[in-house]
């Protein structure tokens, strides 16, 4: 029973939450705490002296950042929902389960969770500095709106690797239970997509926007999410980490990425990283099965 759950749980997830949309879009303001608690359960495996930077790192963040910016610029006169929809799935950080699909492949584990925790300061970053030009809030100024995204974006992504280091290294046996308990982050995860999948459906059904727009938000996505694998394999294949580059650029921390368009976006921009679940999991389940027929 568990092996099916692990196996169909985005599926099972998403159906529940487009089913159930009007009851679980009410749950919508614990979903930072679960992306909270879920970067907390991930990097309570990682010690801080297994941390290291390389030149690849910085050009996948390079993209990371400025990738957005170029894809605002490149398609804000055609659509600007279209454009936000791809901003958001550029300037996401990694996945959490990004570095288990990277050891699955034989890529490095170990480089994947050093660029996450680099992705996410990067994000945290960004954000605040981006999204109010990108949307400008009426009744705040520029700098009022870097503050207040900055104060919910930087202690979400940042505070779960230092709470984590700091029980690593004064609280050891708290630090334990975090260990022991680290697979519940996967049932975490369920659960925000749950919510997240109801938070978009509710922004599909209560938008003036045509069903051509959202299609043209899904197809941005899937042109976002080929280039970012593909870039993340070239700019690693310079430094011999083709697949661990690929997989740290591609696969995206969705949830993250679909709270952050429904909170400081046009709502509907988050059909972007809704569609993006798709578009990643039908490139990890190709190369998962072109690294399964390689054995055989």
């Amino acid at each position: 029973m568990l092996k099916f759950l692990k196996d169909w749980i985005l599926p099972i997830s998403i159906i529940i939450g487009a089913v159930g949309y009007q009851l679980f879009v009410r749950l919508s303001f614990i979903t930072p705490l679960l992306i909270f608690a879920m970067l907390l359960l991930t990097f309570s495996k990682i010690s801080p002296c297994e941390l290291k930077l390389k030149p690849l790192h910085f050009w996948l963040l390079a993209i990371q950042i400025i990738g957005p910016l170029a894809a605002y610029l490149l398609l804000y006169r055609f659509n600007k929902l279209v454009a936000e929809g791809a901003v958001v799935c550029i300037i996401c950080p990694t996945a959490t389960a990004a570095a288990v699909i990277t050891s699955k492949l034989g890529g490095s584990a170990a480089s994947v969770t050093t660029y996450t925790l680099l992705a996410n300061i990067g994000t945290a970053i960004a954000v605040p500095i981006f999204f109010p030009f990108i949307e400008p809030q009426p009744e705040l100024t520029f700098y009022e709106s870097f503050f207040l995204i900055l104060s919910k974006v930087f202690p979400l992504l940042i505070s779960p690797f230092l709470i984590a280091w700091l029980l690593q290294k004064f609280m050891p046996k708290a630090h334990q239970i975090l260990l022991l308990r680290h697979e519940l982050a996967f049932y975490l995860w369920a659960f925000s997509l749950t919510i997240v999948s109801a938070q978009t459906i509710h922004s599909l059904v209560h938008s003036h926007a045509d069903g051509w727009t959202e299609i043209m938000i899904a197809f941005a996505a899937l042109i976002a999410c080929c280039l970012q694998f593909f870039l993340g394999r070239i700019i690693g294949g310079v430094y011999n980490d083709r697949i661990s580059a690929g997989q740290s650029l591609g696969q995206k921390n969705t949830i993250l990425a679909i709270w952050m368009a429904q909170t400081y976006l046009n709502p509907l921009a988050s059909v972007g990283p809704g569609s993006y679940v798709l578009w990643q999991n039908i490139i990890n389940s190709r190369n998962l099965w072109k690294k399964r027929r390689s054995k055989e």
